[in-house]
């Protein structure tokens, strides 16, 4: 009798084990998140429905030209990544699809560039910039990476630093969205 009370003390505490271990991996994702999105996230059409979504909010004139600075790191203003160059590609590259003249910065010598990190304009420089380079808004933008996803904030600024058009927008954090993030 004693040896069956013994082997069901060991079933028991072996149902008890395994149902504590299948509930562990439950327990970590709502600790830690979700895993990174295995799907691959469409940076194209996320970055192209941003800038859709900022020329729905201010009409722009498609002969006077308009600039696109780089996306910057939120806390680090002066720094970007290849994420953030690639999102304003996109952007720049969007805009000139729906009849917009884009400057291209890289190409003007009165810039000031930092190499590899793309053009960097902030909006406090943004009106000196827009005026050197006769531009009625300048794009300027920022994000901010979590552990599931990428936040972007986007401002079209035109004359005495007013905010014309704004959006913002998540990036699912996946392989590609991390490759670009860690890559200068």
């Amino acid at each position: 009798m004693t040896q069956r009370i013994g082997i069901q003390r060991r079933v028991l505490l072996a149902a008890v084990l395994t149902a504590s271990a299948l509930a562990l991996p439950g327990c970590a994702r709502y600790y830690y998140g979700a895993a990174v999105s295995s799907d691959p996230v469409d940076l194209m059409a996320s970055n192209h429905g941003a800038a859709d979504a900022l020329l729905l909010q201010v009409p722009l004139d498609p002969d006077t030209p308009v600039l696109v600075g780089t996306v910057v790191q939120l806390d680090r203003l002066n720094e970007s990544s290849r994420l953030g160059r690639l999102v304003a590609e996109q952007l720049a590259g969007r805009l000139v699809q729906r009849g917009l003249r884009v400057t291209e910065l890289r190409m003007r010598e009165t810039l000031a560039m930092r190499p590899g990190q793309g053009e960097l304009l902030l909006s406090r420089h943004a009106q000196e910039v827009a005026r050197a380079q006769a531009a009625q808004a300048v794009l300027v933008g920022t994000y901010a990476v979590a552990p599931q996803a990428v936040y972007v904030s986007l401002k079209l600024v035109g004359a005495g630093n007013a905010v014309l058009a704004a959006h913002d927008y998540a990036l699912p954090m996946d392989a590609n969205v991390r490759g670009l993030l860690a890559g200068r």
